[in-house]
């Protein structure tokens, strides 16, 4: 499974791990459908995912009380699941859509030019029904919240709609991603509680930040072909000062997150998390190096672990409460 896919024959795609479970596990026809939906490269759904399981573990623990049982201060596993599976269904549908947008555009790109799309595997008429089937998961999904949680569940498709045409317009796509890949952190209050305030509203632009951090890093390794193709980006518009405008991004996410957790009066645990995720991007800017696109697919894909650093942070602040009377 080492060949890189085009149109002579299949193959992975240039950009996904070799020898993935994909490639083992499904029958020859549907591995164009697993690289559409990204299925060989999960840290897409795995970003997507975060925002969603910190906004749900956050509203859990928001305004905890002595005396709250331990279960009613950590997030609900069913909502856990729900998202889970509409993270994978919709970041799914989203990849679906963008390599369809952007098939003429991916033929000019070495790293891209081997998807399904632009190396002949799949026709546009079958990637529209396959991103058609993953939106109506979706919407299965959706439909498990309450009317609120529905709504704006629904009115994130628009920001999904134009993500793909912003690289053409704009220096900061990453901007608008942000704007997508953060809707979980509405949705997870939204889901709690029927509404939404201040602390879910801090930690969605908190987690637009970081979105825009992550993908400059993933961007820099495209920079040459996007010049040459017109597509622009953060990371051909920061270039050398990348570095700083890192600095900055990180920093007012971590700004973001601790005081819509201190807004939200989340057990100080929690700011534990922030403290080790800040570590851990402090790491990713001074090891970066953006002449070196494997380096920045592994500083990007790193960022999965700083889900898991923040959100540990959360769970332990909810069960610190209930378990304190104990000690």
């Amino acid at each position: 499974m080492e060949q890189i896919q085009s149109k002579a024959g299949q193959g992975r795609v240039a950009d996904a791990p070799s020898g993935h479970w994909v490639y083992r596990a499904l029958p020859r026809g549907l591995w164009p459908y697993a690289q559409l939906a990204r299925w060989d490269r999960p840290i897409g759904w795995v970003l997507l995912l975060w925002p969603c399981w910190w906004s749900a573990a956050m509203a859990a623990s928001a305004f905890a009380r002595p005396g709250d049982s331990l279960m009613s201060l950590l997030p609900s596993p069913w909502f856990l699941f729900l998202f889970l599976v509409g993270a994978v269904a919709m970041r799914g549908a989203g990849c679906t859509y963008n390599d369809i947008v952007d098939e003429g555009i991916d033929a000019q790109v070495e790293r891209t030019r081997s998807r399904p799309l632009p190396s002949g595997q799949v026709t546009r008429r079958q990637a529209w029904t396959f991103l058609v089937l993953q939106a109506l998961v979706g919407l299965v999904v959706l439909l498990q919240f309450n009317s609120f949680a529905i709504l704006l569940g629904i009115s994130s498709l628009a920001i999904v709609a134009i993500y793909p045409f912003m690289k053409r317009i704009t220096n900061w796509p990453q901007f608008v991603l942000g704007l997508a890949f953060s809707w979980g952190a509405l949705m997870g209050w939204a889901a709690e509680f029927g509404d939404l305030d201040a602390p879910a509203v801090l930690l969605y632009f908190g987690s637009v930040m970081w979105v825009i951090g992550y993908d400059t890093i993933y961007a820099h390794q495209d920079k040459e072909d996007d010049a040459l193709v017109g597509v622009k980006s953060t990371a051909r518009f920061f270039g050398e000062n990348t570095k700083s405008w890192l600095v900055g991004l990180y920093a007012g996410a971590l700004m973001l997150f601790a005081t819509a957790f201190a807004i939200a009066q989340v057990p100080m645990p929690a700011l534990a998390g922030l403290v080790a995720a800040g570590i851990h991007m402090a790491r990713q800017i001074t090891s970066l190096d953006i002449d070196d696109p494997d380096q920045c697919l592994r500083l990007f894909r790193s960022n999965g672990q700083v889900g898991w650093i923040i959100f540990i942070g959360l769970l332990c602040g909810g069960a610190w409460v209930a378990l304190k009377p104990l000690i």
